[in-house]
């Protein structure tokens, strides 16, 4: 496999990872794009033996850090439901659940959604994880354990909100 071929072969969970974090089908289709612009402009940087999605999920970690700095009064947008490739449309409760996932999301801050992405969508392993964020894997267990345990707290109180009485 030829480098060309090692990056193409990552732009579809480069994709996924995008519309995770951006929210907007949009911005996510221009993070990818100025993700490989950067990464294939700075190839010669990485160095053959090394984790090449690592490498490129970290570019686009720094692209979107660099991009929410470049635009801080802009406000995030709840991720479209039907934007999410699923295998199967889920019954009308997983969409609402996945709806109601979207919202609390986007509710974290910055570093514990992209912990969260990177290890429950993306399914990096900690040490990968940590690459890509440039932070200890201590810091991503503990944003991850801080994140996941805020995201139980939002998702319980969205379940108890959306629950109908009887009416007599």
């Amino acid at each position: 496999m030829d480098d060309a071929d090692g990056i193409v072969t990552h732009i579809p969970p480069l994709r996924r990872y995008a519309r995770a974090l951006t929210g907007d089908h949009t911005a996510a289709e221009d993070l990818v794009q100025d993700t490989l612009e950067r990464a294939w402009k700075r190839f010669r940087l990485w160095r053959r033996g090394t984790n090449l999605r690592a490498w490129l999920f970290a570019i686009m970690h720094n692209v979107f850090v660099n991009q929410v700095k470049a635009s801080q009064g802009k406000q995030n947008r709840a991720i479209d439901s039907a934007e999410v490739n699923l295998p199967v449309t889920p019954p009308q409760d997983e969409r609402l659940d996945l709806r109601d996932l979207n919202r609390a999301l986007r509710t974290l801050s910055a570093e514990q959604r992209e912990v969260i992405l990177l290890i429950g969508l993306e399914q990096m392993s900690y040490d990968e994880a940590a690459l890509v964020l440039g932070v200890p894997v201590g810091t991503v267990m503990s944003r991850l354990s801080r994140g996941r345990e805020q995201l139980r707290l939002l998702m319980n109180r969205a379940s108890t909100t959306t629950q109908l009485k009887v009416v007599k």
